[in-house]
């Protein structure tokens, strides 16, 4: 039989969307040092299928966290695609906070867009280190047309998750660990919905549900159900905005309590 090692917390991050990712040391710095005169198009930074190069910093209850995501030419004038990195969780300890002074988790993901039609795809593939938990899941997203000040943008896809703390038990004795191991897959289906209350100020709601396809008990205890996020954001000029964030979970295995994080980013 094949089982896997618990945490106390069972704090699992991987679908609660970033349980923290944001930038308050960037907040303190004035916008009109970063901002640029140059007339180039910038995209639309409240748009989730907008491409462009960017940069981000922020603070949650569990450390610092760092993005950087870079643009690049697909070589197809009607798609465009990026490559977004995220360090979240660091020096939690120094600050203090919450979290340790390393970091408790990455992000990696690839999103393309094709232009002509408004669809994007999406690979996404995050790793815990408390929790030695991680997941990769590939998605489609579909912009449909806007209804007044609300604009929504479906997601389907699917996924697995990995671990590397599974163990091989006997009948009365563990007979040792087996490295990485794949305990469940999974679907998830959802939304991205934004509001637009003027041309600066946007509000997000984006829930999730994720169902395990083969999963043991504590797999789906933790992942299946609704996961939502909520958003408030401010844009502060064409190039920078700051977001405030709240992310909680209906799943049995999740914590009540909501997740907030404060961001701000900025496209070069």
């Amino acid at each position: 039989m094949v089982t896997f090692k618990k945490t106390p917390s069972q704090r699992i991050h991987f679908f609660r969307y970033s349980r923290t990712l944001t930038l308050l040391s960037f907040a303190l710095v004035s916008p009109s040092l970063l901002a640029s005169d140059s007339d180039e198009t910038l995209q639309d930074m409240s748009d989730p299928l907008a491409v462009y190069t960017q940069g981000g910093m922020g603070v949650t209850d569990q450390g610092l966290n760092f993005k950087l995501g870079m643009a690049y030419d697909t070589g197809n004038p009607d798609t465009m695609a990026m490559n977004i990195l995220e360090l979240k969780g660091f020096a939690g300890d120094f600050l203090p906070l919450d979290g340790n002074d390393s970091f408790d988790s990455l992000r990696y993901r690839h999103f393309s867009l094709d232009t002509t039609t408004g669809r994007g795809s999406q690979l996404d593939v995050n790793w815990d280190f408390d929790n030695d938990l991680g997941s990769a899941s590939y998605s489609f997203i579909q912009a449909l047309p806007a209804m007044g000040n609300l604009q929504l943008y479906p997601l389907a896809g699917v996924g697995l998750t990995v671990t590397d703390t599974a163990e091989i038990r006997g009948v009365d004795n563990p007979v040792g660990s087996v490295g990485y191991a794949i305990p469940s897959t999974f679907m998830v289906v959802g939304t991205y919905a934004k509001y637009t209350v003027n041309e600066n100020i946007w509000l997000n709601y984006n829930p999730m549900y994720i169902n395990t396809l083969n999963s043991n008990h504590y797999m789906s205890d933790l992942m299946d159900g609704w996961h939502h996020e909520v958003a408030a954001s401010y844009q502060l000029n064409a190039r920078q905005n700051v977001r405030l964030f709240g992310n909680y979970s209906d799943s049995e295995g999740s914590s009540s309590s909501v997740d907030w994080r404060l961001e701000f980013n900025h496209q070069f």
